[in-house]
């Protein structure tokens, strides 16, 4: 038997209410499963529903499984019948029982995101698209969001009419639905539309799993989008008993297709709608949730709700602000470790959250410096990217081109025209020579079975060979940039328009930070020295797989977890959130920002600390933005440590040029001093660009001697004017030409 007396008394209220429509608001931490597995046995137990008439839904295997176990657990013979399944594994087990109804055979085949790929390049080739014009990855997403709207191909024709533009998408889109229908194959977001279809056009089917399914109930509601929510609705109409579980403040997931206007507007679609607030959170401190509370509070499109707990223990959230990025690594890294020495928690209980995979790089340098053990979630090791791979191959090439698996890797990255079959033959006769692979492309003319792909070779063994002459007098960070720009390796990424090129260009953009944090601590570093160095951060086999391991997460990877010690890192404006949602002027995506922002908040139980840096280097660049507007928005009274807003008198700020810098890198947020009741608050300063921070000229000229604080004296050989900076080019005395920027540089005329 059942025990409603584990429940709370709002998670009973909302387990015994069992007719008629229920929109379940459960906070961050509030024990939904719970409630949800206690209505389902209630349901079999006091009011005698046959489990074969309830169906759960949820979005992930995962979450289908922990539902499924705990279901059995509870209600025990019976518990089978009841469909536990997601949204797409629903679909599957009705279209595989009726799909013949709607023109396809019961046998058909699901494609995966590869096979769309393989079929989308075979249209492009059919239809005589542009690869260079149209990108395949835009067209399947234009495909995909079609779909999920219940748009099929004639629908989205007649919808774009209008749209000359449009008129390459509509043809793609009719002849890849073609393809698929000919191999009698799915795609993953036909599953649910076509299960749409099927249950609109057949109308005994869906009288047929109406009658079944009396009661159903959907998890995470608020990350439905229109092609679920229409399909949940059609199942339910007969006898409304719908029950749907989610929180509005945890919709994090748009980018995906989610519509939170679906739990938003759950009672104008269901007037008679009954709706239950879980509030009292199981997880965190009252004083986490209180910051989560305060920050979720600036949301105008939300459902009111105020998280509490019961918990005595209290500590205040930390914010704490670092003078750079890599300091804010390494203290998080040595605090962790201080923890696990004091036998207070374990690796394993740690967490460090961030907005992009590309923060992660600083901090897995740390951990491996230490030799902690850690283990990065949703996502690979930095240094194992394929861009970070392809990147450092270049530079391994031109630093030692006996290095063949380098070579081989990037002698058609990005794409010249050198095929498989080409580069066989080049290692066939490097192995007839003896020669490296790299000699033999030096030798490409004389291979008399490359035909063409021999200029290309060749071009390409000229071009390393002309790095290999510039590194002499160039740095490496220099060198690198001028790599990127010459293989044009970003603009490829970018054309590509896969859904995670803004990360791969992030990724990039960091090992350039790396390179340039490289330099500034080793003016005298060798190429060879630094991919040394990076060779050894990226050797992980020294780290124990059998420890527990702290845990490296985007903040999108760690919904639906949770931990007794979160750090929450990079809190600056214009990293979280980032540029591109602030430059954006759309309020509904610094909405959105600021959900994901409460739920990394919500992730810490006992521990969360908050940081953010005074300085943060970005594509090797040094830029001091704002503490983060969502650590303004956590009242004083729930932080420990440095205050995030400080007051300063007006007439204190200076208002433009270098003194405006050096004012905000030396008193970013001094304490609260007297004022005239008026709070300042700094935009972004980036000090690469901006005219105001670029406005004072340097007082030297070409031929002046200068002199720098690491590298000594110098003489300035030349300057050109960019759109971020002055350049200014140095030969030092001890270390030779040096390219910097003159607002970084802060050289003085000698």
């Amino acid at each position: 038997m059942m025990q409603l007396d584990e429940l709370n008394d709002k998670q009973r209220e909302a387990a015994v209410y069992v007719d008629g429509p229920l929109l379940i608001l459960a906070g961050a931490g509030s024990g939904k499963t719970k409630t949800i597995t206690h209505r389902i046995a209630y349901l079999i137990e006091e009011e005698n529903v046959n489990p074969y008439n309830i169906m759960a839904i949820t979005f992930t295997n995962k979450a289908a499984g922990e539902m499924r176990e705990r279901i059995d657990r509870i209600v025990g013979f019976g518990s089978e019948s009841i469909w536990v399944m997601t949204f797409h594994a629903t679909c599957v087990r009705i279209l595989r029982r009726f799909i013949d109804q709607i023109g396809y055979d019961r046998n058909f085949t699901i494609y995966d995101t590869d096979d769309s790929k393989s079929v989308m390049k075979a249209v492009f080739k059919k239809l005589q698209i542009d690869p260079k014009q149209y990108k395949e990855a835009t067209v399947l997403r234009e495909i995909s969001n079609a779909k999920n709207e219940l748009l099929g191909p004639d629908d989205y024709a007649l919808q774009n009419a209008a749209d000359f533009g449009k008129k390459r998408y509509i043809d793609a889109y009719r002849e890849y639905q073609e393809t698929l229908r000919k191999s009698n194959a799915l795609d993953f977001d036909d599953l649910i539309r076509l299960t749409v279809y099927l249950l609109k056009a057949c109308p005994e089917v869906l009288e047929n799993y109406q009658h079944r399914f009396r009661y159903i109930m959907v998890d995470e509601y608020q990350d439905t989008n229109t092609a679920q929510f229409v399909l949940i609705k059609l199942l339910a109409d007969a006898h409304k008993n719908l029950c749907v579980v989610g929180d509005d403040d945890q919709s994090i997931y748009k980018f995906r297709g989610a519509n939170i206007k679906n739990i938003l507007n759950f009672e104008k679609n269901y007037p008679d709608a009954k709706v239950i607030k879980l509030e009292q959170n199981y997880r965190s401190t009252q004083n986490i949730l209180n910051a989560a509370n305060a920050v979720i509070s600036n949301n105008t499109g939300r459902k009111t709700k105020k998280l509490w707990t019961a918990r005595e223990e209290d500590m205040p959230v930390r914010f704490r602000m670092y003078d750079s990025g890599k300091e804010e690594a390494e203290e998080i890294v040595d605090e962790i470790i201080r923890l696990k020495r004091r036998g207070e928690y374990e690796y394993g209980d740690c967490a460090i959250l961030y907005r992009t995979n590309a923060q992660s790089r600083a901090f897995e340098e740390a951990f491996v410096y230490q030799s902690i053990p850690y283990h990065i979630v949703g996502g690979v090791n930095f240094y194992a990217r394929k861009e970070i791979k392809d990147v450092l191959a270049y530079l391994k090439t031109i630093d030692n081109a006996k290095d063949d698996l380098a070579v081989r890797r990037i002698i058609n990255v990005p794409k010249r025209g050198i095929g498989a079959a080409s580069i066989t033959k080049v290692q066939e006769y490097a192995d007839s020579r003896g020669i490296s692979f790299f000699d033999a492309c030096t030798e490409a003319e004389q291979i008399p079975t490359l035909g063409k792909a021999a200029e290309k070779i060749k071009n390409f063994s000229l071009m390393i060979r002309v790095f290999r002459t510039r590194l002499e007098d160039s740095g490496i960070l220099e060198i690198t940039q001028k790599l990127l720009e010459d293989t044009q390796y970003i603009e490829e990424i970018q054309a590509s328009d896969e859904d995670d090129a803004e990360d791969r260009i992030a990724n990039i953009d960091e090992l350039l930070t790396k390179i340039q944090l490289y330099e500034e601590d080793n003016p005298e570093g060798t190429l060879s020295e630094f991919l040394e160095e990076v060779a050894l951060v990226s050797d992980l086999d020294a780290v124990d797989e059998g420890d527990s391991r702290v845990l490296l997460m985007t903040v999108h990877s760690a919904k639906g977890l949770e931990f007794p010690v979160v750090y929450l890192s990079g809190m600056e404006d214009g990293v979280f959130p980032s540029y591109m949602t602030i430059n954006s002027g759309n309020e509904e995506d610094i909405e959105e920002e600021r959900r994901l922002a409460y739920v990394a908040i919500t992730r810490a139980k006992d521990i969360l600390a908050i940081s953010s840096a005074r300085a943060r280097m970005i594509r090797g660049e040094t830029q001091y933005n704002a503490v983060s507007r969502f650590v303004k928005e956590i009242p004083q009274e729930y932080l420990k440590g440095e205050v995030p807003i400080q007051r300063v008198r007006w007439d204190e700020v200076p208002s433009q040029g270098s003194k405006a810098r050096d004012f905000f890198r030396e008193n970013p947020y001094h304490a609260n001093r007297t004022d005239a009741g008026k709070t300042y608050v700094p935009k972004k300063i980036v000090l690469s660009k901006g005219s105001d921070l670029t406005s004072e000229k340097p007082d030297y000229q070409v031929g002046d001697r200068v002199v720098h604080i690491k590298f000594g004296e110098g003489t300035v050989t030349a300057m050109e004017q960019t759109p971020r900076d002055i350049q200014v080019t140095v030969v030092f005395d001890s270390v030779g030409q040096k390219i910097m920027y003159a607002m970084f540089a802060k050289l003085k005329k000698i």
